[in-house]
């Protein structure tokens, strides 16, 4: 029989059930998926990933058209910094405020768009293939 005692908390009791996927982990994965759009500028994520990927690859493209040093440093304390360019040596936050801002400076919104692909072999999760748009 178990004992009693709070739950969720080690010590008296013990740990009956945690959750593994906490709010930390959900903003860590999505700081890399966005980081990997960036890079890439396309990418391919599961339903639930899909919507809050494209609220904030959209913000992150306004920030870049802004371009000034407060948008800058909001954008990275999102973006990883990853490779972009060996050869030019850009790291994902330039490629941001140097290629893909520019490219849309005329556009009010809607930088990226949401195909939708095949469900995955193993759990039938629906995939979505984010893009920036033309």
């Amino acid at each position: 029989m178990a004992t009693q005692g709070r739950k969720n908390v080690h010590g008296k009791g013990g740990v009956r059930f945690k959750a593994p996927y906490t709010s930390a982990k959900h903003k860590s994965q999505l700081r890399n998926v966005v980081s990997t759009l960036i890079v890439d500028e396309k990418v391919r994520v599961t339903g639930g990933m899909a919507s809050d990927l494209i609220k904030l690859a959209d913000r992150l493209v306004t920030y870049a058209k802004k371009g000034d040093l407060h948008s800058r440093r909001l954008a990275a304390s999102v973006v990883r910094s990853y490779i972009a360019d060996e050869k030019k040596g850009l790291l994902a936050l330039d490629k941001l405020f140097g290629e893909i801002g520019p490219r849309y400076k005329d556009r009010q919104g809607g930088y990226t768009k949401a195909l939708r692909l095949e469900s995955r072999r193993g759990d039938n999760a629906t995939i979505y293939l984010i893009a920036f748009v033309q």
